[in-house]
């Protein structure tokens, strides 16, 4: 019995590496943002490193644990997105990766919805 269970964790495990490989096939756009991510430990400042249609990768003071739920808001510039008025994306997500990034955190979160407003 503990055999499978050792045999499960490691499919498990390689289960999660083949899909995070999955997400980031999507093209990445060097985007620095200003964001705000509300966790369950409360809300914090971010600034967008990169996004893609699949999700998020966030520079932050905060560690935010591996599997954490986040909504974050993304405020793009009308400039950028060729708007009259700057255009607001709120998105519901989950943390799939968290590291050490020159003294700050690195935070990457896959989009599971979004919608965009107009300001």
């Amino acid at each position: 019995m503990a055999a499978d269970t050792g045999k499960d964790a490691m499919a498990q495990a390689q289960m999660s590496v083949l899909q995070y490989e999955d997400l980031q096939s999507a093209p990445r756009f060097p985007l620095h943002l200003t964001a705000s991510v509300k966790g369950q430990d409360g809300a914090y400042s971010a600034e967008t490193e990169n996004i893609s249609a699949n999700g998020v990768l966030f520079a932050m003071d905060r560690d935010v644990p591996v599997g954490s739920m986040v909504d974050f808001t993304i405020m793009l510039p009308a400039d950028v997105v060729g708007a009259r008025q700057d255009v607001q994306i709120d998105c519901r997500g989950r943390v799939v990766r968290s590291f050490d990034d020159r003294g700050r955190r690195g935070v990457g979160v896959v989009i599971d919805e979004y919608h965009f407003e107009r300001l």
